[in-house]
């Protein structure tokens, strides 16, 4: 092991190498099955047990899952480590969940001696008619098999580099069993910081961000939309209470995408809560007033699928031939995908917005307008209830009814309180019914909507952060696929909380 920070001894080793790696990305757990084709990793981690725990799942899906709650909860990098051949393809629906709603995480599937490479050698996946490599370059944002102590370096820091992109990936290593404990070149010298492999993307053109912002002050009826995609950014307090000053200051409203749920204060005045899947009734109001049209919309961070937009819905279109249709986002390929935009911004989404904050000064408020905004909304809340059924959220019938159940659980969850939402009707209820508010957060797997995914996420949440609240909601079917993790956390002595 490494004499010094940046230094390793002349019989370091590859497993080495992927173990200081892990402590430089401030790794402390590991979620996987182990097998034999891990053997020599195996000790590797042995050896560094106080630093980094491996937890040992019951199956490797759920593996994923708890890796990808575990990246959600805490922001740091989720692991999962596996065996060869069915552990890895095991493990492919929790990596592409986390591939598919931008969730930090690496794959290390352990692969067999390459020694046997080609001889029909049990569990072979490589070289064979399993192809691992292949199927995880279908799944994720990068796969790749170290070869040799002489790749080992790059290799990482390149599935580190893009795991860590905004957006957010799942990448993939395959770690063949001799490879872990051949050493590395005479000379290899370990990283001091994160910052000398990777970086992040945070610019935006202010030029772009002004003339963004001038057109969609010039409405009199503006509409922010938020995705997930702002999840990370607003996590950062200055970043949150810019997007505050810039909503309060002109009394624009807000609404979220189902997956962004929660990270704008829902019980603030300007939200309008969600819209798409599982929607508020507010946004109707807004988005439907023929006396005074919304006429103006700016969406950040969501790629406006199916789930978002209600199938795209024309009720999304502000009125008039010249109103403003802004789109941001990082990831270039999705802006004008699904509507056509008045201007499309390739932008970090927490630079977005702080530039947007920066140039308020530039932008005199309309007083009347604002206060007539702030009317309009007002009007519709208090007029308007969020719900579909209000009688069924304050129903006191037996058995419960699900809104009721949501009802118990608003009154009485701590304010730092997470939630991991399944797939199923438990969508509906917890996203129609719920009114999250910061700290308190709620997380879904909506763009690729796996079953049991809750299950396994909330054990993940709650190891990376055991002093929070952590809650699964699930269904009964997806309790019934991923169910045995719950037997992981009370041998880990987790204190997570289902909901069946």
């Amino acid at each position: 092991m490494p004499e010094k920070k940046d230094e390793l001894t002349s019989t370091s080793t590859v497993g080495d190498l992927i173990i200081e790696f892990l402590k430089l990305e401030k790794v402390t757990h590991i979620f996987g099955v182990p097998g034999g084709g891990l053997v020599k990793f195996l000790v590797n981690l042995k050896d560094n047990h106080k630093d980094i725990e491996y937890v040992i799942c019951r199956q490797e899906t759920g593996a994923g899952y708890m890796a990808d709650g575990y990246y959600r909860a805490t922001g740091n990098l989720g692991v999962v480590l596996v065996t060869t051949g069915p552990g890895a393809t095991n493990a492919v629906t929790g990596v592409m969940n986390a591939q598919a709603d931008g969730s930090a995480l690496l794959l290390m599937t352990g692969e067999i001696d390459q020694a046997f490479d080609g001889m029909g050698y049990l569990q072979e996946g490589v070289d064979a008619g399993l192809d691992v490599h292949e199927i995880f370059k279908a799944s994720t944002g990068l796969s790749s098999t170290i070869n040799s102590g002489s790749d080992a370096m790059t290799l990482l820091k390149q599935a580190l580099r893009t795991s860590l992109s905004v957006p957010r990936q799942a990448t993939h290593l395959s770690l063949p069993v001799n490879v872990t404990v051949e050493t590395l070149p005479k000379g290899t010298r370990l990283p001091k910081d994160t910052s000398s492999y990777r970086t992040s993307f945070e610019g935006v053109s202010k030029d772009q961000a002004k003339s963004a912002l001038e057109a969609f002050l010039d409405c009199k009826r503006p509409l922010l939309f938020l995705g997930n995609g702002c999840r990370r950014a607003l996590a950062d307090t200055d970043t949150f209470y810019n997007l505050l000053l810039l909503a309060e200051t002109y009394a624009i409203p807000i609404m979220t995408t189902a997956d962004a749920k929660g990270i704008f204060p829902e019980s603030h005045e300007l939200s309008l809560r969600v819209y798409g899947m599982a929607d508020c009734m507010w946004p109707y109001y807004y988005l439907s007033d023929k006396e005074s049209p919304y006429d103006g919309l700016m969406i950040i961070g969501s790629a406006m699928g199916e789930l978002s937009t209600n199938k795209w819905s024309d009720i999304l279109l502000p009125a008039g031939d010249q109103a403003p249709f802004i789109q941001v986002d990082a990831n270039q390929k999705i802006i004008g995908r699904s509507f056509p935009v008045t201007q499309g911004v390739v932008a970090e989404a927490g630079a977005f917005i702080n530039t947007l904050a920066e140039l308020i000064p530039e932008f005199p408020v309309n007083y009347p307008e604002v206060k007539d905004r702030r009317k309009a909304i007002n009007e519709i809340k208090q007029g308007n209830s969020p719900f579909q059924d209000e009688d069924a959220y304050k129903s006191e019938d037996k058995p419960i009814e699900p809104a009721a159940l949501m009802k118990a659980l608003q009154d009485t969850m701590p304010e730092n309180t997470k939630i991991f939402i399944d797939a199923g009707n438990c969508v509906g209820w917890s996203v129609h019914y719920l009114a999250i508010d910061p700290p308190a957060s709620i997380y879904t797997s909506l763009s690729m909507g796996p079953m049991g995914f809750a299950v396994g996420a909330v054990v993940g949440a709650k190891i990376g952060c055991p002093s929070d609240t952590c809650i699964g909601f699930t269904g009964d079917g997806a309790f019934m696929m991923q169910g045995s993790e719950i037997s992981t956390a009370r041998q880990n002595n987790v204190g997570a909380i289902w909901l069946v």
